[in-house]
């Protein structure tokens, strides 16, 4: 029986094996961590009671990925849950945009910008069914909806500060610009709208879910699903080269396939000198973006938003106007710690009720800050809170805060605390981790790479450890 081993047990990791399991290898996924579920972790990190999401969230492409939704996780006990608003941008005037399943509160929030957000966002968002499969994929590669690939990318390949001047008012522009931030990065380069596209579309096509009983659930459902077909997990094992693969007992000697669930800075590490000098090059070159600088909190009574749609929300983009939230992404990008850096806040006890202890409930939060970022932001982030919810402060029960190398010591992948394995630069949105037709391959016979620094980037959808997967098996 060929065997394989996957190092690194984050969601593309555990795609990746479970698709060569299902073909029939004897797969083993080797974690440096002694938990296992890479960024899809979750724990009790403020009080006794009160669970937090340690790193992904909101799942979008989760329940759109092709490949998670073939696996009919729901078997293995994965439940989605909606909260009654998927994202809602307040401003300080008390107005707050509104996107998600229900149009008619998107369009009572963007008044007279409501018909320019639907043509806008509405024919990406009818097209998502077709447009998830090479969104979700290698850029390289012949689509099999090209009209409608067409027609997103004739949007997706503009600035996202260009896409906004079609709209006449500050709640549909930050609404956007909010949505594009999730890039971590310059938003005013092409292709920076391309997030805030997708983002958008995916909101109002299969909106902005939770897991039930947190994002961790996630991962005790693909763990099931790799079990029941014969591949086991060994934790607290970290790999620094191939040659130490063999090294916790039982795993296979030569195995015949190994696929990396790493940053490139991992396979650098593992792999070295085994390299071709043209990929070492190209992995070498690879760009890590800004960080994340990561608070949970516990709340009592929930956040008071001075916006009504923002107690609803299962997201809350904290940033103010479209040009705050440009110039403090550009700052980040640049190295600088912006005064008023964009906060994504998550509220996912509202979909999720038992997240909560009683009435304290936990906020998920982070803030924008330069890649390997020293300093504290906690401060700068409750500001930004304190901002759109007065009173929010007197609320907070406990506070746990992470910084860059916080994050990064928790999981490798994060160089630096970039929690997107890569920055979102116009070529690595396109072209990631390198410029080829096989971007899983690494040029040693054998050796895949499937993390987040492969098509199509961050977010947990699995698709990068399935394409990666499908690289090995047509090789096999």
């Amino acid at each position: 029986m060929p065997s394989a081993v996957v190092i690194g047990s984050g969601p593309n990791g555990l795609t990746a094996a479970i698709r060569l399991a299902h073909a029939g290898l004897d797969v083993t996924v080797v974690e440096a961590h002694e938990r296992p579920g890479g960024g899809t972790r979750s724990g009790e990190l403020t009080v006794p009671g009160v669970l937090h999401d340690e790193c992904a969230a909101f799942l979008p492409f989760g329940v759109a990925s092709p490949y998670l939704r073939a696996l009919r996780l729901e078997r293995h006990g994965l439940r989605w849950r909606w909260p009654e608003v998927d994202l809602a941008h307040p401003l300080d005037d008390g107005r707050a945009g509104v996107a998600g399943r229900d149009t008619d509160a998107t369009d009572r929030s963007l008044g007279a910008d409501a018909a320019r957000w639907r043509r806008l966002v509405g024919r990406s968002a009818d097209d998502f069914e077709r447009l998830a499969p090479a969104v979700l994929g290698p850029v390289l590669r012949a689509p099999r909806h090209p009209v409608a690939l067409g027609r997103f990318g004739l949007t997706a390949l503009q600035p996202a500060t260009r896409i906004v001047r079609r709209f006449g008012d500050e709640p549909a522009r930050a609404l956007f610009t909010g949505a594009a931030a999730h890039a971590f990065g310059r938003l005013d380069t092409p292709l920076s709208g391309s997030v805030g596209l997708v983002l958008a579309a995916a909101a109002r096509a299969v909106g902005w879910p939770v897991v039930e009983g947190g994002t961790e659930s996630l991962t005790r459902a693909l763990l099931a699903e790799l079990a029941a077909h014969g591949g086991r997990v060994v934790t607290g094992h970290r790999v620094t080269s191939l040659a130490a693969v063999r090294e916790p007992a039982g795993l296979p000697r030569d195995p015949d396939v190994v696929v990396l669930d790493t940053a490139p800075a991992g396979v650098l590490e593992i792999v070295g000198d085994r390299l071709p000098p043209r990929v070492r090059r190209a992995l070498t070159r690879y760009e890590y973006g800004p960080a994340a600088f990561k608070v949970d909190l516990a709340v009592e009574g929930g956040i008071p938003w001075r916006n009504d749609d923002c107690r609803r929300a299962g997201v809350v983009h904290v940033g103010g106007t479209s040009t705050e939230i440009v110039r403090a992404e550009a700052a980040t990008a640049r190295g600088e710690m912006p005064e008023r850096p964009f906060v994504l806040l998550g509220q996912q006890y509202l979909a999720d009720p038992g997240r909560s202890h009683g009435d304290v409930h936990p906020v998920y939060a982070y803030a924008h800050v330069p890649n390997g970022y020293r300093g504290d932001a906690t401060e700068a982030l409750l500001a930004q809170v304190e901002r759109f919810a007065p009173g929010f402060r007197d609320r907070v029960v406990a506070v746990a805060a992470r910084g860059p190398a916080a994050l990064e010591a928790g999981n490798p992948n994060y160089v630096g605390g970039d929690i997107g394995a890569g920055a979102n630069t116009a070529r690595q949105i396109a072209l990631r981790p390198r410029a080829t037709l096989t971007p899983y391959a690494l040029g040693v016979p054998g050796v895949y790479l499937c993390s987040a620094a492969t098509p199509p980037g961050g977010g947990v959808h699995g698709m990068a450890g399935f394409h990666a997967a499908e690289a090995a098996l047509a090789r096999l």
